[in-house]
């Protein structure tokens, strides 16, 4: 310090910038530790993905190493959307209770039933959940267009307004549900049984290949990709004039670095932690299906499991 004070003024401006850049350096590079580091990383990848040309998926096939691929998930399905060729797989023919997936179906059958979304629907204690007493945004009483209704079941998963998308149908409740069976049917879902609009009944079950022949079909819909890909939205209650605020329930439509093209999660007991999507990774379009999985972040690890992957495959192929 003594040497310091005894230099010339001029001599003192020079090196304290100097020390200043280097104690920046060093916070700087401490910053970018671990996620700054894997998402520079990430981006890096892609870039070389994107730059390389075109990998079909029998390229694909031949340099993908599933023992690679660790997975919380006991049921997983990745499609290749372009050719509808199976990346990977393990246990996709396996029938098993799917949660919330079946959302999916509610809003399939109410759109073909080309009933006013305009049209104002109550909520009411027949909605209520009563296998699991699930809270709700919804009060009794709450009075909802059906497009809210349909928006709020898809996005935020609501289970109260998908009883009352079912219960406002033609014929009630049981005709929504075999509506529902029909559809299945109708999309060749052999494995697949709907006991409810909902998902809370473990009776609601399907594999993973049929449940890319739902998601397949869904993202047909405009208003269903729009509405499962919102990061977050409201809901009007009619009654007061409220805003019913909530989150999507997939966390990864809120990052800037996943692009989803529809999607929904899922979670019972018996079911696991369940999500679905349609997303371009790897610069190809791909569904993801992912049942069963161990812990309630469990399914987005996966997700980011399998896109790591797919991107470090498609490199290898395309090299």
């Amino acid at each position: 310090m003594k040497v310091f004070r005894d230099l010339p003024c001029s001599r003192r401006m020079i090196i304290l910038p100097s020390v200043a850049l280097l104690v920046l350096g060093v916070s700087v590079h401490t910053a970018l530790d671990m996620p700054a580091r894997k998402a520079i990383a990430a981006d890096a990848l892609a870039a070389a993905v994107s730059s390389s040309p075109h990998v079909s998926s029998a390229q694909f096939l031949r340099h993908a190493d599933p023992r690679g691929l660790f997975l919380r998930s006991s049921v997983a399905l990745v499609l290749d959307d372009e050719e509808g060729v199976p990346l990977f797989e393990r246990n996709a023919d396996e029938q098993r209770p799917i949660a919330s997936l079946t959302k999916l179906m509610t809003a399939i059958v109410c759109l073909d039933a080309e009933l006013p979304l305009d049209e104002v629907i109550t909520i009411t204690r027949q909605d209520r959940d009563r296998l699991r007493g699930s809270k709700s945004r919804l009060s009794y009483g709450t009075r909802l267009t059906r497009k809210d209704a349909l928006y709020i079941a898809l996005a935020a998963s609501e289970n109260r307004a998908a009883n009352a998308l079912g219960r406002s149908y033609p014929g009630g409740r049981r005709a929504f549900v075999d509506a529902m069976n029909t559809k299945a049917e109708q999309l060749g879902m052999e494995s697949t049984d709907f006991s409810d609009p909902t998902g809370l009944s473990s009776g609601n079950v399907s594999s993973a290949r049929d449940l890319a022949r739902l998601i397949e079909a869904a993202a047909r819909y405009s208003l269903i990709r729009e509405m499962t890909t919102r990061p977050l939205g409201n809901v009007t209650d009619l009654r007061s004039g409220w805003k019913v605020e909530f989150f999507n329930t997939n966390r990864l439509v809120r990052r800037k670095d996943w692009d989803i093209r529809l999607s929904k999660t899922g979670y019972i007991a018996d079911a696991g932690n369940c999500l679905v999507m349609k997303a371009e990774l790897a610069d190809r379009p791909v569904t993801i299906i992912l049942l069963n999985s161990w812990g309630k972040l469990s399914k987005f690890g996966d997700s980011n499991r399998i896109r790591k992957w797919l991107g470090e495959t498609v490199a290898r192929a395309g090299a």
